[in-house]
């Protein structure tokens, strides 16, 4: 079963509450958006392994440590993934960035892959994919099945708002990717939308409807 992390930092708490009120314009949610995903990326990557390196300081050599390991990726769904990228390359900006695109079919309401550009090298790279909502979990849980078709073998999921009903979907179909999160709600509406949620994060990020 993979693990749930919710990220309760005081700070990223603060703008999360920010990005929820509806009178939050699309310049200031973009903005604040991009502040919570840098701040996410701080404790998505607080286990990547480090190695000892010799350096020379102004005062004298020294042993210091640098991280090791496998490179990195970063994944957005789109469309509303892309307001997370920014604010994550700004603390890991040595990361390469793949995207996917996925879009729910009419009749079987089931996601369809539109597009998937992954770095050539993405099996030897931990992979973080990223998307504001998890809502029903459809789509989240078909891109990381696309990924894993491409030759990931490590993957990382990470989002603001989670229902239970997105968690549990990934837990039982990826029982191998980690989920962290902002905040976890309390449940889905009719519509499919998070309750209480913020409303639709690509509309709030790109000011459509």
């Amino acid at each position: 079963m993979s693990r749930v992390h919710v990220l309760d930092h005081p700070l990223i708490q603060h703008k999360l509450s920010l990005i929820r009120d509806k009178e939050t314009g699309a310049k200031e949610f973009r903005e604040l958006v991009a502040e919570i995903s840098l701040l996410m990326a701080y404790e998505v990557t607080r286990d990547l392994p480090l190695k000892e390196v010799e350096i020379e300081t102004p005062v004298a050599k020294a042993t210091a440590k640098v991280i090791s390991g496998k490179k990195l990726g970063i994944i957005p769904i789109l469309r509303a993934g892309l307001g997370m990228v920014d604010g994550m390359l700004k603390l890991i900006p040595a990361a390469k960035v793949g995207h996917i695109g996925l879009y729910r079919d009419p009749e079987t309401l089931e996601p369809v892959g539109y597009y998937c550009k992954l770095p050539s090298d993405v099996e030897e790279r931990e992979l973080i994919v990223i998307d504001p909502m998890l809502a029903t979990g459809g789509s989240a849980s078909a891109a990381l099945r696309l990924i894993k078709e491409k030759g990931a073998r490590s993957i990382k999921f990470v989002c603001l708002i989670a229902a239970p009903e997105g968690i549990e979907r990934l837990q039982r179909e990826h029982d191998d990717v980690d989920i962290y999160v902002a905040a976890i709600d309390k449940c889905l509406n009719e519509h499919g939308y998070i309750v209480p949620g913020l409303g639709d994060a690509g509309d709030r990020l790109f000011g459509t409807k």
